[in-house]
């Protein structure tokens, strides 16, 4: 594992502790503001203890990224991952596409409260189901489309077509069933909208202005960009994304996404379930989960988190490969909140010393 406490010293680049091997990595000039975790109000010592319980627990880890107060203030890779390697997002790739639906709307080229059999008329059943004719845009965002399972599109021909096809036993609207081809049809109604994948569409509105290079995607044999999931992102391209939605928005100046989509993609639109420690229970927006303390977030499969904690003013990245996604969290939760204060701290050059030393000796378990 390479980890790094982020210094004004190393603006253009990163200075990393690898198998207790100095190596120099390039950067280009996108990247964060860095900070001492101290000036920012985050403890090293507090730090130290977080990764020291990953490191420890059962995960997998791949990456961590903190930003606080805007500033990389802390970050780490399992070696053989690395600070210029894409990783794969599976379903945190579902908030990059209500982003595209978001700002579709933003320039009145759909509404959340169209029909979606009114995107493809030529695909519908030749007697659609009245839930099927109710379902709309805000139903796929909200994992609220009227299906009791999620239809299978692997093997079909026509993604579109099958997903048409499948019953839709629940008012729309009303039954909450998590669905990632609900997502891939927000991607199809974005590429029959703007004629252009999400990816494309995204990449002008949103990679370009966070310096974010070379998104890749994967599509469908119809060429739509899958939308629930095949985004490969860097980790710092993923702490971008969440420092946007935290600043509502809002990027150098520039109003990136809506307020107002910001506003409703990450509040409560749904009930989720009521187990009051589970963050799978906590509320579902457009393609954003509510958690405890306050906080919202995207996330994939095997531990794929961007977790945004506005009362913190702090962004949380996380790739990892592990089969309890609940507990990756909950050291989040237990370890890394205690290390905030509202406040600078003193600088404690002893336990970033520590730190260093401590994951320099780290690597993947593979």
């Amino acid at each position: 594992m390479s980890f790094y406490f982020s210094s004004p010293l190393f603006r253009r680049g990163l200075l990393t502790l690898l198998f207790g091997t100095l190596t120099f990595i390039a950067f280009s000039q996108s990247r964060f503001e860095t900070s001492e975790p101290e000036a920012q109000g985050v403890s090293s010592a507090g730090l130290l203890q977080y990764l020291d319980a990953l490191e420890k627990s059962s995960h997998e880890m791949h990456s961590f990224m903190l930003l606080r107060h805007g500033h990389v203030v802390a970050e780490a890779w399992w070696a053989p991952e690395a600070a210029d390697k894409p990783h794969v997002l599976w379903s945190l790739s579902k908030s990059f596409t209500s982003t595209a639906v978001g700002l579709a709307v933003a320039e009145g080229k759909l509404s959340i409260d169209d029909r979606v059999s009114s995107f493809f008329p030529d695909s519908l059943p030749a007697e659609p189901a009245k839930n099927l004719q109710e379902m709309r845009v805000r139903d796929l965002l909200t994992m609220s489309a009227g299906h009791q399972d999620e239809v299978s599109l692997g093997r079909e021909s026509d993604w579109i077509r099958a997903f048409l096809a499948h019953p839709v036993p629940h008012k729309p609207g009303t039954h909450f069933r998590y669905n990632t081809p609900a997502t891939f049809m927000q991607s199809a109604i974005v590429q029959k909208v703007t004629g252009q994948t999400v990816v494309q569409y995204l990449q002008p509105r949103l990679f370009d202005p966070l310096g974010i290079q070379a998104p890749r995607w994967d599509a469908n044999p119809q060429g739509i960009s899958l939308g629930g999931y095949g985004l490969y992102l860097r980790t710092e391209d993923i702490a971008k994304f969440g420092q946007l939605y935290l600043q509502k928005g809002q990027w150098k100046g520039q109003q990136l996404i809506p307020e107002s989509w910001v506003q409703l993609a990450t509040s409560r639109q749904t009930s989720n379930g009521s187990r009051p420690d589970s963050d799978w229970d906590q509320g579902y927006g457009f393609q954003f989960w509510r958690c405890r303390h306050g906080a919202f977030r995207g996330d994939g499969k095997d531990g794929q988190f961007c977790v945004v904690l506005p009362e913190q003013d702090a962004v949380v990245v996380l790739t990892a490969n592990t089969s309890d996604m609940q507990k990756e969290l909950n050291v989040v939760w237990d370890r890394l909140l205690p290390a905030f204060a509202s406040q600078a701290l003193p600088v404690d050059g002893e336990s970033e010393a520590r730190l260093r030393e401590f994951c320099g000796s780290l690597r993947a378990s593979r």
